[in-house]
This record gives structure tokens, sequence and C-alpha cells, in this order.
């Protein structure tokens, strides 16, 4: 009896959350409309993050503008969360959902992805003057590696880089400087989010050549909307040839992408 209960209140809250196929508009539609419903999260800075006006901006709002423009409507910014973010777009509330949404298996019975916009590299940050060329080269404890405190990457580190010392510090401004400082060897993180930091100091900065993992992120339509998604293939696919891509990275990165997409 419990497990039936169970499974109905899971079946419930499917619902609620994933409505039936066909409430997503279809390109046709959002044409006729005149505008475009793009889910983007504002704490996901330079991502999405809120400007002097208390407006959504940022990379994400940059690369939906352009998308809006190319597809000749207006652009209506939709705030999402990481929790709500798939369900907004599978219920069709948005039209297409950004906010780092790295392609997934499991996310992709959900939804359907485009094309990628862009990486997310996890890996080594350290300086031209260190050795290392492999992330499991810090497994020593004659290495130091830099953190910001209660950060995912500490937990790898315990499982993968037991041997290595680490300095725990408040933020990434704090962590950057001690790398800069040499008070620390290397930073485990996604590398991509501290580009601003190390702008911010004189020293020549290196990205290990061989990362943890690369995150591919995508656009995130519902599943089925063909039309849609079709189209914005179309639409990723001009803006990485055009180099638009890349313009908005540098702008809102403060450095280029480390693994640009291959198109």
């Amino acid at each position: 009896m419990a497990r039936l209960l169970s499974m109905l209140c899971l079946l419930v809250s499917l619902a609620m959350f994933f409505p039936v196929q066909g409430l997503a508009r279809t390109l046709d539609e959002i044409l006729s409309d005149g505008t475009l419903k793009v889910g983007v999260n504002p704490t996901l800075p330079p991502l999405g993050t809120y400007n002097e006006q208390n407006e959504i901006d940022g990379f994400d709002v940059d690369v939906a503008t352009r998308i809006a423009e190319m597809l000749g409507v207006e652009l209506e910014v939709v705030q999402v969360g990481s929790p709500d973010r798939i369900p907004f777009v599978a219920s069709g509330r948005i039209d297409f959902v950004m906010g780092a949404m790295t392609r997934t298996p499991e996310r992709a019975k959900v939804i359907d992805f485009t094309l990628p916009v862009h990486t997310e590299v996890f890996g080594v940050l350290t300086t031209e003057d260190k050795p290392y060329a492999h992330w499991k080269e810090l497994n020593s404890s004659e290495v130091t590696l830099v953190q910001v405190r209660g950060t995912t990457p500490i937990q790898f580190i315990e499982e993968n880089l037991a041997e290595a010392e680490v300095l725990l510090l408040d933020n990434y401004p704090d962590v950057i400087r001690a790398l800069a400082q040499g008070r620390g060897d290397a930073m485990l993180d996604v590398v991509d989010f501290v580009g601003e930091h190390m702008n911010n100091h004189d020293v020549e900065w290196k990205v290990v050549e061989t990362p943890v993992d690369i995150y591919y992120c995508s656009l995130g339509v519902a599943k089925g909307n063909y039309t849609l998604r079709d189209w914005l293939n179309v639409a990723i696919f001009e803006l990485h040839r055009d180099g638009v891509v890349d313009e908005y990275w540098r702008k809102w990165f403060g450095m280029d992408m480390i693994y640009p997409v291959q198109m």
C-alpha cells in the first residue's frame, strides 16, 4: 500500500511539472506571436546576472537577444533557477532554457537539446612555471591545492587527489590571489568562471592540458519540438561560424573559451 501511494505521488508530481506534450510552442507559433520566451538563471554570473538596473543580463541574454533578432521577434527573458528550469521548458512556460544546460543522457529523456553553444572545463588552473600536464599529477604531498571552501571540487579531491595538501579560502578572488602570490600550486574547478579574477593579476596563467572533464552546454527545448530545435541548430551554427559566440564569451568571461565548440 505504501509503495502504491508513493507511486501515485510520483505520478501526480510528474503531471504537475511535465504536462502532456503539445503545450510547447512550435516555431510557427513563436513567429506568429512575435515573442520568444527564454529561461535564464541570474545566479550564474557571468552567464546570467543582474545589472545596475536590476535587469537580467549576461552571456546568455546576449546570445538569446541575437537569436531573437535572427528570428525577427521580441525577446522575453524569464527568470529560472536550477530546480525549475527543466520543468519550465518541458511544460511550455518557456520556449528554450539556458544557464549551463549540460547535455546528459538523463536530461535528454525529459527534454531535447540543440547543438552546443559553449563548453565548460572542469580542470586545473595553475601558472606557467608549474610543470603539470595532467590533473592526476596533483596527487602528491608536495602539491598544495587552493580551493573555495564548501564547493563540489572538494569531494572530488578527497576521492581522487587525497595525497595533495588543500588550502581552503572563502571565495574565488582570494583563491586566484593566493595562486598569483605563490601560496599554492593549483586550483581544481570549472576554470572558465574565474577569468575576470585571473585578469586582475600580472601572472602567466596555465590551464593544465588534460582536464578532468569538458561539459557541453546547449539550449534545452521541449521534447519533440523539432521545428524550433532544428531552426535553433541552424542559428547556433551561424553564431559560431560568424564568431559571435566567441565575441560574447570574451566580453563576459574576460578570456577565450578554453575548449571551443567544434562545428
